[in-house]
């Protein structure tokens, strides 16, 4: 079974500018690689460990600026591997189950796509202790 000690560098290594949501590339940078990350990450944990997509929205004081995405794994866990991305005066509030498309998804496809294969590449390339990549669901 994938362990999200593994994956979290992985995730980390794979994000780049390419995989941001269009809305937050003006704010990405290789020392915030979390920023705008959210949406495709949730999505590519959920390919690999399953459970459920949640959302919530990222306020600063009364003011709604984004919506922010992170996972509720199946034995309950809630993972938010995107979460450092913030900075102190953004708050993210709520937290509701977000159906996935029942494909790819629409918006920031190609970001999702790029990420996935870099994931997936990344995965079976290694080293891993035990010299065997662990068991994984297929991207």
């Amino acid at each position: 079974m994938l362990d999200l000690a593994v994956l979290r560098p992985i995730l980390r290594a794979a994000w780049g500018a390419d995989t941001c949501d269009p809305h937050d590339v003006r704010h990405w940078r290789p020392d915030n690689p979390a920023r705008g990350q959210c949406g495709v990450t949730a999505l590519v944990v959920q390919d690999l460990l399953g459970g459920e997509l949640i959302l919530g929205e990222v306020f600063v004081r009364d003011d709604k600026v984004g919506h922010h995405y992170w996972n509720r794994l199946p034995d309950g866990q809630q993972v938010d591997l995107t979460a450092d991305q913030f900075r102190p005066e953004e708050v993210v509030v709520g937290g509701r189950v977000q159906q996935r498309p029942p494909d790819a998804p629409r918006r920031c496809r190609e970001q999702y796509e790029i990420l996935r294969q870099r994931v997936r590449c990344l995965l079976a390339a290694g080293p891993w202790p035990d010299a065997a990549p662990p068991d994984v669901t297929p991207l």
